[in-house]
Formats: C-alpha cells, sequence, structure tokens
C-alpha cells in the first residue's frame, strides 16, 4: 500500500509544479503583450516613421531570445502537459479551468504566428531604415492599427488564460 502512495504523491507534486510553471510562463507573456499594448506601441506611435521603422525592427530582433522563446512556447507546453496529468489523475477538479486556459493560450499563439509575426516579418524585410527611401511606406505596410488590435486581443486572451490558471492553481491547492 505505502508504494501506490507513493507515485501518486510523487505525480500530485510534479503536476503541482508544472501547472505553477506554466502559471507563472502564461502571466510573463501576457505582461508582454501588456508592455507592448500599453506602452511600447503608444510611445512608437508618437514617433516619426524613421524612428518608427528603426525601433520597431530593433526591438522585434531583440525579443527573439531564448528567454522569450522558452516563456511564450513554455506556457502552452506546460499548460497542456498540465492538463494532461490532471487527465489520468483522480482529482480532476482543476481540468477544466487549465483546459481553458490552454485553449486561449493556443488561439494567443495562433494570432501570434498567423497576424503578429508576419507583420514583424516584414517590417524587417524592409532593411535599414538608413537604406529604405520611402519609410512612409513601409511604416503604412506593415498597418500598425493591425498589429496593435490584435495585439490587445492577445493581451485579452493571454490575460484571461492566466486567470483560468490562478483558478486552476487554487482548485488544485484544495484537492490535495
Amino acid at each position: 500500500m505505502g508504494r501506490t502512495a507513493e507515485p501518486t504523491g510523487g505525480r500530485q507534486l510534479l503536476t503541482g509544479i508544472i501547472l505553477f510553471a506554466a502559471t507563472i510562463t502564461t502571466g510573463l507573456v501576457a505582461g508582454v503583450f501588456g508592455l507592448y499594448a500599453h506602452s511600447i506601441m503608444p510611445g512608437l506611435h508618437r514617433t516619426d516613421d524613421r524612428t518608427f521603422v528603426g525601433a520597431f525592427q530593433s526591438i522585434d530582433r531583440a525579443i527573439i531570445n531564448p528567454w522569450f522563446m522558452a516563456c511564450f512556447f513554455g506556457a502552452l507546453i506546460l499548460t497542456g502537459v498540465a492538463g494532461g496529468l490532471s487527465l489520468g489523475s483522480d482529482n480532476r477538479q482543476a481540468l477544466p479551468w487549465i483546459a481553458v486556459a490552454f485553449v486561449l493560450y493556443l488561439v494567443t499563439v495562433a494570432i501570434t504566428l498567423v497576424v503578429n509575426v508576419p507583420l514583424n516579418d516584414a517590417i524587417k524585410a524592409a532593411g535599414d531604415p538608413d537604406r529604405i527611401s520611402d519609410l512612409a511606406e513601409v511604416r503604412r505596410n506593415f498597418n500598425e492599427a493591425k498589429w496593435a488590435a490584435w495585439n490587445l486581443v492577445r493581451v485579452i486572451l493571454n490575460t484571461a488564460g492566466f486567470g483560468f490558471l490562478v483558478i486552476a492553481i487554487m482548485v488544485y491547492g484544495r484537492q490535495r
């Protein structure tokens, strides 16, 4: 009997750790998207075309780093693993909250890959701002309003997903 209790306790601990990591990474990414929505894009919006293009290119190159990528994709993977571990558990009360968070974050990832990344790549493909003859056209083609609107959708979905994971942690903690 002591042998079966140990793996269950170990599995519960592992599930709790993964759920915590999913919540933290999801929250960090929600913070990044939120920062773009209330600081970065409004600040860039007030700049001239040269500054906008150069600064956005620089920021986009900088965000593609191991820290952000681990959080961005890790949040999805960790939430999925937490859901899978909960699915195979006797204590499934946190599972609906995890599942909703997973779907919201999956939509966030899809929006990022379908809308924001192609716009980011296009503005970077325009080249060095010192060599661009029509910076206003590059900025117009980037479609700042579209990027910002879809980013706001990401903020809302990602923040809601974070909230659902916080609830999942509370529910999971009460199960133990």
